[in-house]
């Protein structure tokens, strides 16, 4: 297929080259340089603006910061210059009104539209490996699932416009919540004179287990290879859980849900990330304990 892909930052630029390897003509477009010349070290052909990058395709994917982004994207420079027949997919994870609106814009102007935001750090984009959580109608879902594929290990449809968002959030705010409940009572049992590796090798196999210890241990040189074993570099960033947490937030007051324990990981995190950690993957919050 012939598929633009807009937004080729340190997600989106591995997303586009496994659509490359997956033998799609890929026309790339970022506002970063850099980002352009690693683009077209891996086989895509970048153009100067996304319109440009949109004309002729059959497909178009975006991997954007936030929701104000994604729409005007959309409303200025993809409506309109991309095919009306072409799929529309955004892999940003926004706030779930702005995909919902965004979506029915596309549909009013002829286009099929999903959410679908993604699971998987960096080594996961790279690799081929994320989890797509999808939010669309079943025909829309159909046509951007065998793109989807080629970047991905599983490729989910979740529900309606939004539904991919819902789950994205609510998904990150579990996992804020595993992390820390996992750095506390790992740095609890070392207190008490438990030898961490120990207390991997119990929890992990008994009623503890959760996916912040057995596939991310936050401590180095403990269970699993994770970002604590590289200093907290690489991984999910500490910026990009609070971004997650803060949409979710929003999610929660706007839906009347009551989220005590995710609220108290949002301001954790917040703490976290404002005493000057925003270099640091998310798991380093254990550094806190």
């Amino acid at each position: 297929m012939k598929i633009a892909f807009i937004g080729l930052g340190n997600m989106g630029g591995g997303m586009a080259a496994n659509l490359v390897k997956a033998g799609h003509e890929v026309r790339a477009f970022d506002l970063a340089k850099p980002a352009l010349e690693a683009a077209r070290d891996a086989g895509c052909t970048t153009f100067d603006s996304a319109k440009e990058a949109c004309q002729g395709v059959e497909a178009v994917v975006s991997m954007l910061p936030n929701g104000a982004i994604v729409k005007g994207l959309f409303e200025n420079e993809v409506f309109g210059h991309a095919p009306s027949g072409a799929v529309l997919l955004d892999c940003s994870t926004i706030d779930v009104a702005t995909a919902k609106s965004v979506i029915e814009t596309a549909t009013a102007q002829g286009y099929d539209m999903v959410d679908a935001p993604v699971s998987g750090g960096i080594a996961a984009s790279n690799g081929g490996t994320l989890t797509f959580m999808v939010g669309g109608t079943a025909e829309a879902f159909a046509r951007a699932e065998p793109i989807l594929n080629s970047m991905g290990k599983a490729v989910i449809h979740a529900g309606d416009a939004g539904a991919g968002q819902t789950a994205k959030i609510c998904n990150n705010m579990l996992l804020a919540i595993t992390m820390i409940g996992t750095a506390e009572a790992m740095k609890m049992a070392e207190r008490l004179g438990l030898d961490p590796q120990k207390f991997y090798e119990i929890s992990s196999q008994s009623s503890g287990y959760n996916w912040s210890l057995n596939a991310y241990t936050p401590l180095p040189c403990v269970g699993v290879e994770s970002p604590a074993d590289n200093g907290y570099a690489g991984g999910f960033a500490t910026p990009l859980m609070v971004k997650d947490l803060r949409l979710a937030m929003e999610a929660a007051e706007t839906s009347d849900a009551a989220v005590p324990l995710g609220s108290r990981a949002a301001a954790l995190y917040e703490d976290f990330l404002g005493a000057g950690n925003e270099a640091l993957d998310f798991s380093a919050i254990i550094k806190t304990y």
